[in-house]
């Protein structure tokens, strides 16, 4: 397989892999109480599918080989856009909650957050494991 193309597959599986992990953590926060905050993330059916599709994006950002470093930190970075996303497309459009998710309550913009930063951590952590050493 070409190494671009491997390397595709790898973010898409590690974003896969980052959105299960992110899913945990969010059942754990329903044991810990936040039930109210995490279940609205849980419904969603297609999070591990969305997780692979923002692993597209974190795919720019070490497509090249040169870019091949700090593959945790490019993760966090690239955890961005879907924050944005979610807090400035999803809540308001998609749901009654409002812009940031206000209607959850002011912490809903801090879940979220949290959630896509244990995402972007956790891609960049599989991607380094999955693409093995250079």
């Amino acid at each position: 397989m070409h190494r671009t193309g491997a390397m595709l597959s790898v973010c898409f599986c590690a974003g896969m892999l980052g959105a299960l992990t992110t899913s945990l953590f969010a059942w754990l926060g329903v044991r810990a109480g936040l039930e109210q905050l995490t279940h609205m993330l849980l419904q969603s059916r297609d999070h591990l599918l969305a997780g692979g599709l923002w692993g597209l994006v974190y795919f720019i950002t070490v497509a090249g080989p040169r870019s091949r470093n700090h593959w945790i930190r490019k993760g966090l970075w690239t955890a961005l856009p879907p924050v944005a996303w979610h807090l400035l497309y999803f809540f308001p459009n998609r749901t009654d909650h409002g812009v940031l998710g206000i209607g959850l309550g002011i912490s809903a913009p801090l879940l979220v957050i949290g959630l896509y930063l244990v995402w972007g951590f956790f891609t960049g952590f599989f991607a380094r494991l999955l693409w093995g050493r250079p």
